[in-house]
């Protein structure tokens, strides 16, 4: 590429968002939107720059090596939030002693990391976050879940396209406990764990290996990744004696899940960790169903960030839905948003005499809650009607030198071409 096409670029990572773009993004943003009211959450949000200290203490190792950080005129440490949940944390932490819990917030949040690009992943990106604070029960994780399969459904997405799938770190740690793997360990198994869609067996042995964990324990680590069900890991945890609390919360949670309506688009999967260190409970993951893309969507429950930086202790559940996957997801199944809105309309003129005509009609249908499009200067039909259909509008007039000695105008709907005859005294005398 010359340097005069780079210059017509944005930076390696980041986008632009052209009109036809900007109908994608919305038509996401709003299932997004209408999905978290459905389901009572409040919307809330916060500045994109965000003290560094706070995302090195709160942020998992490989998302540290990711943030964009700088210092400021007064040299302070800063940077791009890469996440939104320890500035959540931060922000509740501020008010804690005021506010009523259980908390259900959401937000729409442009966020950046620098990392390496891959289908679905780029350096700048916007997610949808939820989250519930102050619920122990597992009625918020499955709350959350219902939430990001409705709007799922509202994007047309079902069972056949995606599932959600869960595992618990609660459950991981009483069967690493119960294998005779040290704690200290745990960390590094679950980031291996949660690698194991990206590398190999011999890959993933040299990571536990790397990490200065013996052959013995390797073996036994790689023991969990032949569990294929919730019911292979609980005859693990009887054999070993230890305790079943994780497993009785699992249950719980699956029977929460058929009350929903949405078991069916769930499934059990010991290998999801979620990367992310404060991760303390049930997690989960959302791919598309032929396992082309990334994970769509993901979450868990996190019991101590508010505490670490301190606040007062109160456990959280949290989901992290990115924009980049699920357009990408919708352009493969041909979902179409279309440029037409019913709700849009154009007004145009052939001569200069029409003008002010024109100005009134715009805006007598402007009070009616159109979206109006005026031209800003004469122009021929042929000219006018094709730009009309190519923006999206439904519905046109255009005023010439007949229409004005008629004294009415032609509505005329884009899509089935008919037209309507109004007077223009019902609009321009408004």
């Amino acid at each position: 590429m010359n340097e005069s096409n780079k210059m017509h670029m944005p930076p390696r990572g980041m986008r632009d968002f052209y009109p036809d773009d900007m109908r994608i993004r919305n038509a996401i943003f709003n299932a997004w939107r209408q999905a978290s009211l459905a389901f009572g959450f409040d919307e809330y949000d916060a500045c994109v720059v965000e003290s560094l200290d706070l995302l090195i203490r709160k942020a998992g190792e490989e998302i540290v090596e990711q943030i964009y950080s700088f210092k400021d005129k007064s040299g302070r440490d800063l940077a791009l939030r890469p996440e939104m949940t320890p500035t959540l944390a931060r922000m509740i932490a501020a008010r804690q002693g005021s506010l009523g819990f259980p908390l259900k917030w959401f937000t729409i949040a442009q966020c950046f990391r620098y990392e390496r690009m891959t289908r679905g992943r780029k350096r700048e990106h916007y997610q949808w976050n939820l989250d519930i604070v102050g619920e122990e029960s597992v009625t918020a994780e499955t709350e959350i879940i219902a939430t990001a399969v409705n709007a799922l459904k509202l994007l047309g997405l079902d069972k056949n396209s995606l599932t959600v799938r869960f595992s618990s770190r609660e459950l991981l740690a009483e069967l690493l406990a119960g294998l005779g793997i040290e704690r200290r360990h745990y960390p590094t198994v679950f980031l291996t764990l949660d690698k194991r869609r990206k590398i190999n067996d011999t890959e993933t042995e040299q990571l536990l290996i790397n990490a200065g964990i013996d052959a013995g324990t390797i073996k036994k680590i790689f023991s969990l990744l032949q569990i294929e069900s919730l019911d292979q890991a609980e005859k693990m945890l009887a054999t070993q004696h230890t305790s079943e609390h994780a497993m009785e919360t699992i249950r719980k949670f699956m029977t929460l899940l058929d009350t929903y309506g949405i078991s069916d688009m769930v499934a059990f999967d010991i290998s999801v960790v979620r990367g992310l260190a404060y991760y303390t409970g049930i997690v989960f993951e959302a791919f598309d169903t032929c396992g082309e893309f990334r994970a769509v969507f993901g979450g868990g429950r996190y019991d101590n960030l508010l505490s670490d930086i301190g606040g007062k202790p109160a456990t959280g559940v949290g989901l992290g839905f990115g924009d980049v996957v699920i357009a990408e997801i919708l352009s493969a199944r041909n979902k179409s948003f279309g440029n037409v809105s019913s709700g849009r309309m154009e007004v145009g003129y052939m001569e200069e005499t029409q003008r002010i005509t024109a100005m009134k009609i715009a805006a007598s249908f402007r009070k009616k809650s159109y979206n109006v499009g005026l031209s800003l200067k004469p122009e021929k039909a042929k000219a006018f009607f094709s730009r009309a259909g190519k923006s999206g509008a439904q519905q046109a007039v255009f005023i010439g030198p007949d229409d004005i000695a008629s004294g009415s105008i032609r509505l005329k709907n884009l899509i089935s071409r008919l037209e309507e005859r109004i007077p223009l005294s019902h609009l321009c005398d408004d």
